[in-house]
């Protein structure tokens, strides 16, 4: 990843100036998780929170970690149990003394996940209690779970041995406990075009907060259907989510090609986690943007930030999305999100 340029910069500062402002309430902090291959305190990573910072002046910013060092943390992006990751983050948050809580010691926030960094996130929705968030938004990440692993880099020798690990073995208790990108693996049986028997028995993880067993987990419904808005993006040329619409929920038969979208699925239908609800009160929300994975332009992150983010009581939509569009007329173009390319 790469700090913003100089004309961004400058952007930034006019953007500042042009906001509405609201001083009746402080910006609600921003929790971050990254995606697979990065890491916590990358300069791109930070980039993003100072965007969120001039968007709405005062967001405390929380990069979600495992580990400070910033190695270990990226190499926790491929080895780990995500259950337990989830849980540890859980209790790390509750333990910011910048992340205050209200009189029912709730702490009370907005979220935002790059790629697996999406699913994990809403994973936490779900799973811990003692947080409320407003706004869960995600860019291309993988809800429905993946049906391929990635391609790793030349050099990329953690990601060659996390893939080496789960080639005909995703299913066993060892990969399904150990390799991260394996616990949001999902298959299909190929005569009903449901999930695979395996995928049911053995996910670590996605089976469980898609609630997709026969005995529901009642309070993940819960938990989702009060978020205020769920924003999800696509890639329009995600070459590295495979298949991309899983960002949307979307199931996708490989051998047919048939996209089965989430208002005609059971997980819908039948609200297993809450989406239903949800969408009824107009707060689950579809997106695209051009490009390849994390192909992620600033603009329209200022856009979202200026939309979702922010005071409880903040300015109307119409005023901070006309603010944005003004900073970012003459845009560069500039990628923020540019290292490492494609990953999850």
């Amino acid at each position: 990843m790469q700090l913003l340029s100089l004309p961004a910069v400058l952007s930034f500062l006019a953007f500042t100036t042009a906001l509405p402002t609201d001083t009746s309430s402080k910006p609600l902090p921003l929790l971050v998780w990254h995606g697979l291959g990065d890491r916590y305190d990358a300069n791109g990573l930070h980039t993003v929170g100072k965007l969120a910072n001039k968007v709405h002046p005062g967001t405390y910013v929380y990069y979600i970690r495992l580990d400070e060092d910033g190695s270990s943390d990226r190499s926790a992006s491929f080895f780990g149990n995500v259950t337990e990751q989830v849980a540890q983050v859980c209790e790390d948050i509750k333990q910011d003394p910048k992340l205050e809580k209200d009189a029912d010691g709730v702490i009370r926030a907005d979220a935002l996940g790059f790629s697996q960094g999406g699913q994990f996130l809403r994973g936490l929705v779900e799973r811990c209690d003692g947080l409320s968030v407003r706004t869960l938004m995600t860019f291309g990440s993988q809800h429905n779970g993946i049906a391929e692993f990635q391609v790793c880099g030349s050099y990329d020798f953690v990601c060659k041995g996390a893939v080496a690990l789960v080639k005909g073995n995703a299913w066993t208790d060892y990969v399904q406990n150990k390799v991260v990108p394996a616990q949001y693996y999902r298959t299909l049986n190929e005569t009903t075009g449901t999930a695979s028997d395996e995928y049911l028995e053995h996910s670590n993880f996605l089976a469980d907060i898609n609630n997709e067993r026969e005995l529901k987990n009642v309070s993940y419904a819960a938990k989702i259907s009060k978020l205020e808005n769920f924003v999800m993006y696509l890639f329009d040329e995600d070459k590295t989510v495979i298949p991309k619409e899983s960002g949307w929920f979307a199931e996708v038969n490989a051998t047919t090609g048939n996209v089965t979208l989430l208002r005609d699925r059971p997980i819908y239908k039948e609200d297993w986690i809450g989406l239903k609800k949800l969408d009824k009160k107009g707060g689950l929300v579809f997106k695209t943007t051009p490009g390849g994975h994390m192909d992620l332009k600033e603009k329209v992150l200022a856009e979202t930030f200026g939309e979702y983010f922010g005071p409880p009581g903040k300015s109307t939509v119409q005023q901070v999305l006309g603010a944005v569009e003004n900073v970012f007329i003459e845009w560069d173009q500039e990628k923020l999100l540019d290292e490492p390319k494609g990953s999850l």
